[in-house]
């Protein structure tokens, strides 16, 4: 039997493990959000300048990069950019929405009902659930903090 200290052991480990690529990821992860930002920025300014108020502009914001995560989808290019892009995509509300229409466009030949619709949520469910009662549990303690200060 094969015999190695500890540190012949931890040399052997690092000459054949793979290289971390954390630094290339992390620059594509931050101008990929920052891009999709950048994109949330100029719809924002467009709304504007056709007159919308600036409640309403950022509701169509949103509205519409949730309709471009969707669409982006649905025709199998969000995947790929996230491949590519990694955590940047996922974060903004971009992000979300792909979360909604990845699972409901997977098991849509399962039917409207038990596919799309069950399906639907299955990833952004926990987040809505969790983020609500995160919220819930945030308003109880300004409340308290306010009854009592």
């Amino acid at each position: 039997m094969f015999k190695m200290s500890n540190e012949q052991y931890a040399r052997y480990i690092d000459s054949v493990s793979p290289r971390s690529k954390s630094l290339r990821n992390m620059l594509r992860a931050f101008f990929t959000g920052g891009a999709i930002c950048c994109v949330g920025q100029a719809l924002l300014m467009l709304y504007l300048r056709l007159g919308l108020s600036e409640e309403d502009a950022f509701g169509a914001v949103s509205a519409t990069l949730v309709f471009l995560g969707a669409l982006l989808t649905a025709v199998g290019v969000y995947d790929r950019m996230a491949k590519f892009c990694g955590a940047g995509t996922l974060v903004p509300i971009t992000g979300f929405a792909n979360s909604v229409a990845a699972p409901a466009i997977e098991f849509r030949a399962e039917g409207f009902v038990t596919g799309t619709a069950v399906k639907m949520f299955t990833i952004a469910g926990p987040v809505i659930v969790f983020g609500t009662a995160a919220s819930v549990l945030y308003g109880v303690v300004l409340l308290l903090a306010d009854i009592f200060s």
